[in-house]
């Protein structure tokens, strides 16, 4: 019978790329993760990985395999943790990576009230508008803004249809008078964030079936989405961002919608797991909490 542990050294090694990897997430030595894929190899008798003393890569029949691994261990651990669970709750370590802004200033919070209702779960929060490679860094769930780059990742909507607000303070406003117009904005300030250092030079903007592209004229640019916000408050310029984000700012005055007859394209807001078999039900529960979380935000900020 092929042993769960062999599975999960196969896996780990495809995963981290190495046996190395393997050995260090499972605390075993690598020579002994060697041996755990060879004897499935003999037991299944096919190579499911070529060895060079560079990289590892699959091969077709390790390809296959691998679905059929995750599968087995993704079910075994959803069995062990439902009993758990059945008799002390949600338990358990769960690492969540969230962009800067979204992370500091509201899921931070709503993270403390989701650990009051389940508290034998360990939250690991890494908040870092640098999008983390899910397959090789200790993150179970990450939350992302914007369609997925990956298409075999796992998308849990949080919000399925986000808008993106244009804003800018009422002292800027008084200062260089609001744009009446998309062609207006290329006459102001404008905050640039770039995520994860992408060059951006345009904003899509929609009024109905028309569409306009406006070039960005600015002396502020960041890859950090709080920033962005905080120079806005500041008065430094006009800034697109997520509704999420500007909600209380805009509720409050701190900051006035723009244009808001014309809209950029929505984009979701997802839970983000590498694989099927990592969707536990502490995943499911924290997507189900932030999906409530998140909706009555926007209906008492931006009704």
């Amino acid at each position: 019978m092929t042993s769960f542990v062999d599975l999960e050294v196969f896996v780990r090694t495809v995963d981290g790329g190495s046996f190395s990897a393997a050995a260090r997430a499972l605390d075993m030595t690598p020579a002994a993760a060697s041996i755990a894929v060879k004897r499935l190899e003999q037991q299944l008798g096919a190579r499911l990985l070529v060895r060079s003393t560079r990289s590892l890569r699959l091969t077709e029949e390790g390809a296959r395999y691998l679905d059929s691994a995750r599968l087995a261990l993704g079910a075994l651990a959803e069995g062990e943790q439902a009993i758990r669970e059945k008799h002390q709750g949600l338990s358990g370590v769960l690492q969540i990576s969230a962009p800067s802004d979204f992370g500091r200033n509201l899921l931070l919070c709503w993270l403390d009230e989701f650990r009051l209702q389940h508290p034998h779960i360990q939250l690991q929060l890494l908040i870092n508008d640098r999008q983390a490679d899910l397959f090789r860094e200790p993150v179970d769930v990450a939350l992302r803004f914007g369609p997925l780059a990956d298409s075999s990742l796992v998308a849990l909507p949080i919000l399925p249809q986000h808008r993106r607000l244009i804003c800018a303070s009422p002292d800027y406003l008084r200062r260089h008078g609001a744009p009446q117009t998309p062609a207006d904005l290329v006459r102001h300030s404008i905050l640039v964030y770039q995520p994860s250092g992408k060059r951006q030079v345009e904003w899509r903007l929609w009024r109905g079936e028309e569409g306009v592209e406006v070039p960005l004229n600015g002396s502020y640019f960041t890859d950090d989405g709080e920033v962005a916000r905080r120079w806005a408050l500041a008065g430094h310029g006009v800034v697109r961002k997520s509704a999420i984000d500007v909600a209380a700012d805009i509720h409050a005055g701190r900051l006035v919608q723009l244009l808001p007859e014309w809209r950029s394209d929505a984009v979701p807001i997802n839970l983000v797991c590498p694989h099927r078999s990592q969707v536990s039900e502490r995943v499911r529960q924290l997507q189900r909490f932030l999906q409530q979380r998140c909706q009555r935000w926007m209906d008492d900020h931006l009704a």
